[in-house]
């Protein structure tokens, strides 16, 4: 479990800030900084590193979620771009070879943000030629989030035999465009399109071979670093709508109790399937099925992300729309984040993984 303390002036720190850098293009860079130098983009790392293994070793799995959970009650974009990170490292970690690893571990612990970009812009997909010792890209990312932010994403190419990663130097602002990203919500999160045409990088950048980046249970399996942030988030709405009726003293009204207790059953409820889903992934040698449980995890994290939001709507009324406020600000960045990523395609996974084992979900 992450101590209190140290994520206790973090979370104010950046929920301070929020409101103030809730606009396309806002700038997080302060709030980066944060992380670096209170030693989180660090803590990613595995041991032998000198990180905490949040996220990378099954030793640092109680601290990376409530870690996770802290942010995405401070600042949903903050969170996205920290669960970004961690999902890179543990992708370098699992396939990087040892000069590039130790290479980027230093460049890490001097502040170093990490991405993870894979969603092809589809008129001009990513794609790689190796020609002179070397390979060339061509292309782009679409929805990358943290552009003018993170230094080194891990990319993937299309091909035959899945899906080859790569980690890419990020840092050319000529390469980036905001504009495609006109979301109501997670304003802050920098996310656009980077355009790779004419990057050049040598063999050891390659992660792993074709297909690695789908491999089980680290793909689907890990969707439980993003729901944590969600959970966050919800807990923040809950805090919100239960101060509120409290400063307005209608929480003794029998309505309002009951959606006060519905809340906090709905958020307690996705914190332990949480819980349990990244305790069982993240276990060393854990099985390629296990995966089921992440997506399990966020299918009730979702649903209760869903029934928090309409909750604390109804109890504060037209307060929970107000502009520049926590409560509404939250309300948007969470419902544009829960569209992340398929929901509708994981949720069909976890029916047809139940159907295969004939499994109580106790036992998966």
């Amino acid at each position: 479990m992450l101590d209190p303390e140290r994520g206790k002036a973090l979370e104010a720190h950046i929920a301070d800030r929020a409101a103030a850098t809730d606009r396309h293009g806002g700038d997080l860079s302060a709030e980066i900084a944060a992380l670096a130098s209170s030693g989180w983009l660090a803590a990613c790392l595995p041991r032998a590193l000198d990180g905490e293994g949040w996220g990378s070793e099954a030793e640092g799995t109680a601290e990376a979620f409530d870690a996770l959970r802290t942010l995405g009650r401070a600042n949903l974009s903050v969170a996205r771009l920290f669960e970004g990170h961690m999902n890179a490292v543990k992708l370098v970690a699992l396939h990087a070879g040892h000069d590039l690893s130790e290479a980027l571990a230093a460049r890490i612990h001097d502040g170093l943000l990490l991405g993870v970009w894979g969603a092809d812009d589809p008129s001009d997909p990513l794609g790689l030629e190796r020609a002179e010792g070397e390979i060339r890209l061509s292309g782009s990312k679409r929805f990358a989030s943290g552009l003018g932010l993170v230094g080194a994403a891990v990319v993937t190419v299309a091909g035959e035999d899945g899906p080859q990663m790569l980690l890419v130097e990020t840092g050319d602002a000529q390469r980036i465009d905001l504009e495609p990203w006109r979301m109501g919500g997670m304003r802050a999160s920098n996310s656009g399109r980077y355009d790779f045409s004419g990057v050049r990088l040598q063999e050891d950048r390659l992660l792993g071979g074709p297909g690695a980046f789908l491999k089980e249970p680290h793909f689907e399996g890990g969707v439980w670093r993003y729901a944590a942030t969600h959970c966050g988030a919800a807990e923040s709405l809950y805090e919100d709508m239960r101060e509120g009726l409290i400063a307005r003293e209608r929480a003794d009204d029998p309505n309002q109790q009951r959606r006060i207790a519905r809340a906090a059953m709905a958020i307690e409820t996705a914190r332990l399937w949480l819980a349990r889903a990244a305790d069982e992934v993240e276990m060393a040698h854990a099985r390629p099925g296990k995966a089921v449980l992440s997506l399990m995890a966020r299918e009730v994290t979702d649903e209760a992300c869903r029934t928090v939001m309409e909750l604390a709507a109804r109890a504060l009324g037209m307060a929970a729309y107000e502009e520049g406020t926590r409560t509404e600000r939250m309300l948007r960045d969470l419902s544009v984040f829960l569209c992340q990523a398929g929901p509708d395609a994981k949720r069909a996974r976890v029916a047809e993984r139940l159907v295969e084992t004939g499994a109580r979900p106790e036992f998966l």
